[in-house]
């Protein structure tokens, strides 16, 4: 079944990176969308410890706003550690390509079918990861507005 070899030509690895580099700019990419969702997430926390105190301090509709937006926050904590874990695991799919393009090549045995399956996998979790992002940013469109009262606030003369 495993035919090995030895001696691999300059041409031949030179030929399997090549094959390998479109994986590798894909790690790049789910690389930089996973910063894009530490970043939120780091804010969603930074946000949460702020709305703490003020809500240990806070009573009757203030104290239930409060409540409101800590569940918002978490809500959010969630869909981001979701699609993080999302995308770690299209990384990883990706990776397991990228080695198996060298091992189909170094034990000459035909991989083509497992390494088309799990580039199909990494596809289906980054995209079901850029869908609960998108999840995410509306969640946080939606909490973002103006509470009526204060548009409403006419300010007292004096």
């Amino acid at each position: 079944m495993f035919e090995t070899s030895p001696d691999l030509s300059v041409n031949t690895v030179a030929e399997i990176v090549r094959v390998a580099l479109a994986p590798v700019f894909l790690l790049s990419g789910i690389g930089a969308f996973l910063n894009v969702l530490a970043s939120r997430l780091s804010r969603i926390v930074d946000r949460s410890r702020q709305i703490e105190p003020l809500l240990l301090s806070s009573r009757g509709t203030e104290h239930d706003r409060w409540i409101a937006d800590l569940r918002i926050l978490d809500r959010r904590m969630s869909l981001i550690s979701w699609a993080t874990g999302l995308s770690v695991l299209s990384a990883i799919l990706t990776c397991l390509v990228v080695i198996l393009l060298f091992a189909a090549n170094l034990i000459r045995t035909h991989l083509g079918t497992e390494i088309a399956w799990l580039f199909m996998a990494s596809m289906v979790a980054i995209g079901t990861a850029f869908a609960v992002f998108l999840v995410e940013t509306t969640v946080a469109a939606r909490a973002v507005r103006v509470r009526s009262e204060l548009l409403q606030h006419q300010a007292e003369e004096s």
